[in-house]
């Protein structure tokens, strides 16, 4: 069987990248877990990992920077599709985020861009209320002092991963 690849589609800007460089470091029916590079430099953001919540709808991401300093967790609501025949999963981000820095403090951002994509046509009335109620359902597990399960997933992934000789 082919590699699996993963795919991040973006509606603004409008992009499809295949995310060669993200190496997977576990996957079942559920989850994926990968560490990665920026793909684009950026001044403070360098390098994490991420997992992906295939049915729940999100992605959750460990930002570090330069010097591998926890920046955040960044939380990407989204929209998967898998193709077969390519070994391939598609997950297109369906604009609001939600950030989750050291001292817990909570921010949701980018509900413009949503609101603008609505407007622009360039999300359907039906992505618009998966976007809503995955952002709902993820706040919910924050509030409710549950997301430490969502980060375990990255944590103990990111563990292992530290303990593997170069």
């Amino acid at each position: 069987m082919n590699k699996l690849k993963l795919y991040r589609k973006r509606i603004i800007p409008a992009e499809c990248i295949l995310l060669e460089n993200d190496e997977i470091l576990y996957q079942d029916r559920e989850t994926i877990i990968t560490r990665w590079n920026t793909i684009r430099p950026k001044k403070t953001l360098h390098h994490g990992y991420s997992c992906y919540f295939i049915e729940r709808g999100f992605k959750v991401s460990k930002f570090y920077d330069h010097d591998g300093h926890l920046i955040s967790w960044y939380c990407d609501i989204v929209d998967c599709s898998f193709d077969e025949a390519e070994n391939a999963y598609t997950f297109t981000d369906l604009l609001i985020d939600v950030i989750v820095y050291p001292d817990g403090f909570v921010r949701v951002v980018d509900l413009d861009e949503l609101a603008d994509a609505a407007r622009d046509g360039l999300i359907t009335g039906e992505q618009m209320q998966l976007a809503l109620r995955r952002t709902d359902k993820l706040l919910s597990l924050i509030y409710k002092d549950a997301f430490p399960r969502l980060q375990k997933y990255i944590d103990d992934c990111e563990k292992k991963d530290q303990e593997q000789p170069e």
